[in-house]
This record gives C-alpha cells, structure tokens and sequence, in this order.
C-alpha cells in the first residue's frame, strides 16, 4: 500500500515497517529516537539498529495499529533532523 492509499485508509488497523537512515557521525540522531520511539510505545512493536558500513545507521521500526498513529510516527521521524531518509511500507490488515 502506498502512503497515498494509505492516507485514506488512517482509521483502519495495519502493520508498517519504516526505515531511517543516517549518518553513523549524528550521534544527536540515536539520542532523539529512542525518545519518539517511546512516545509511540503504542503502536511500535519491535525496533532493530543496525549500522551499515562505516559511515550509516539503519533504524527499523515494525508498528501495528491506528493508521493514524503510525502516520504521525512517521511524520515525526521525518521531522527530525539529520535524518537522511525514511521508507514506510503499510498494509493493511
């Protein structure tokens, strides 16, 4: 589901995965996500750090819950700065 189909679909229950990447030198960066991930407690079930290469962080997140919800993560994140980039994929379930 694209986040264009997903945007008219926010009230429904669905799962998402949302990479984040960055770079491995904006420590500022791991120190802020683990702050929103938590704001989000609720709809985040899983989230894996892993760093690629020398020079970036990849963050993923699995959440599943209120569409609307889990779109406002993902605003959020997108939100932060030095962030690089940000994938969601939505299904709904």
């Amino acid at each position: 589901m694209t986040e264009a189909e997903f945007a008219k679909t926010q009230d429904e229950k669905i799962s998402a995965t949302i990479m984040v990447s960055c770079d491995i030198e904006r420590k500022d960066v791991d120190l802020r996500l683990p702050v929103i991930r938590h704001e989000f407690d609720d709809v985040v079930v899983e989230n894996m750090h892993r760093h690629i290469g020398d020079r970036y962080c990849l963050e993923i997140f699995i959440a599943e819950g209120n569409g609307a919800r889990i779109l406002d993560l993902v605003g959020r994140i997108r939100g932060m700065r030095g962030i690089q980039q940000v994938k969601a994929l939505f299904m709904s379930l």
